[in-house]
């Protein structure tokens, strides 16, 4: 599903995010991203993203190599991948039921069709209720699902979380996690950046972990060194 090769990310002024890393995330698979802060989290999940392009190396997703794609062919490869983000990114001005669809409207969809999709998205997190109500009045937990029913009312292969438990309590976060091990309990692979060790090793996932932007850990984390799990 994802496969890193030799990848590298350097910006302007010679900071280099990521060196040389290389790794494979297999089709249906779940796995965690972590290290400190700096590490090169954000930056490996935005170019799968294609939000940043590598300095060196290759990336591909489902057989595509990302290095290919025209900046015009970006759109449609985003529709593939689910994005789930720390702070929600949802908007105030519409409902629950008009955020999760945005995406759909993006796409194209017949209005029915992308009725009927919002509402089992909607279902799946548990939020269907609450489908006309104004995300703002939603507690923490609850915008976070109705970001993650966003991510997948499209149905993308691929699942990408950056710290979506972040700002929730230990039971909140057990919930959103639940949530994604559901998803992949249906063949999505998913991948998620976290600095929560003690709930990553609960869950027993493979692990990447990052220390200065190389790879230093890939297994489970109950096996990981200090430095890959600072």
């Amino acid at each position: 599903m994802i496969r890193f090769d030799q990848v590298s990310k350097r910006y302007e002024g010679g900071h280099e995010a990521l060196s040389r890393v290389s790794f494979e995330l297999a089709q249906g698979e779940m796995a965690f991203l972590t290290g400190h802060s700096g590490a090169g989290k954000s930056t490996l999940l935005k170019l799968i993203m294609l939000m940043e392009r590598p300095s060196q190396g290759q990336v591909l997703v489902h057989n595509q190599n990302l290095n290919r794609l025209s900046n015009s062919q970006i759109p449609h490869f985003r529709r593939q991948v689910g994005v789930v983000f720390q702070n929600h990114q949802l908007l105030f001005d519409r409902s629950v039921f008009d955020n999760v669809a945005l995406p759909l409207q993006i796409a194209g969809y017949q209005p029915a069709e992308a009725a009927r999709r919002v509402r089992a998205a909607l279902d799946k997190v548990g939020l269907l209720n609450k489908e006309k109500q104004n995300p703002i009045v939603l507690s923490g937990g609850e915008q976070q699902r109705v970001g993650i029913a966003r991510a997948v009312v499209n149905k993308p292969a691929l699942l990408l979380a950056d710290e979506p438990t972040g700002n929730l309590d230990p039971a909140l976060s057990a919930e959103i996690m639940k949530l994604f091990r559901q998803f992949n309990d249906v063949g999505v692979s998913v991948l998620i950046a976290s600095h929560d060790l003690g709930l990553i090793k609960r869950m027993g996932n493979r692990v990447l972990g990052l220390s200065k932007g190389q790879l230093v850990h890939d297994g489970v984390l109950q096996h990981a060194t200090t430095t890959a799990t600072a």
